[in-house]
Parts: C-alpha cells; structure tokens; sequence
C-alpha cells in the first residue's frame, strides 16, 4: 500500500466575537430586574387610572415588564454590537495547513 500526501496551505482572519445570546440573557434580567424595582419603588395602587380602575401590584409589575424587558434585550443587544465593532481591531491572521493522507490499494 503506497500513501499519497496533499498539502494545502491558506491564511485566515481570527477574532473572538461576543456571544449574542447571553447579552440578550443578561439584558432581558436587567430589565426584569428595572421592572421590579420600579413596581415596588412607587406605590401606585392607591391611586386610580384616569378611567377610575385601580391596578394591584401584579398588574402593575406586568406592564413594566412589557416595555423593561424589550429594552434591556435591547440594550444587551447594543453593548453587543458595540463589542463585536471593538474585536474587530484585533484580527490576526493564522496560517491553515489543510493535509489530505490517502492510501492507494493496489
């Protein structure tokens, strides 16, 4: 059995890029928290809306979660991007050597 060899080589670009999810994660829990604070930080059940209905503290928490949580996904989606535009300075160039062995049968 006789072996033949191939051997490539190429260059590439390498970079770490951030991991978009976990900003999404970690700005969604931000605003879970924001939403939390701000429910039990003003105390508006003693007051009613301008239709007259009074809201109780649930409601109330699930409203801001409606506008916290999109905007801290946002803005976990943001200092993202803003990460990815900063790696990008620091790309290296790497040499691949691609080496294909196969075996002849004869």
């Amino acid at each position: 059995m006789a072996e033949h060899t191939e051997s490539h080589v190429e260059s590439a670009e390498l970079r770490r890029s951030p991991r978009f999810s976990v900003f999404f994660v970690l700005g969604g829990g931000l605003g879970l928290l924001v939403a939390l604070i701000l429910t039990f930080a003003f105390d508006g059940s003693a007051q009613a809306s301008a239709a007259g209905v009074t809201y109780s503290t649930t409601q109330v928490f699930g409203f801001l979660l409606l506008v916290c949580v999109p905007v801290g996904v946002a803005l976990g989606a943001l200092v993202a991007l803003v990460f990815d535009r900063a790696s990008r300075r620091h790309v290296r160039t790497v040499r691949i050597e691609h080496e294909t062995v196969r075996e002849d049968e004869d």
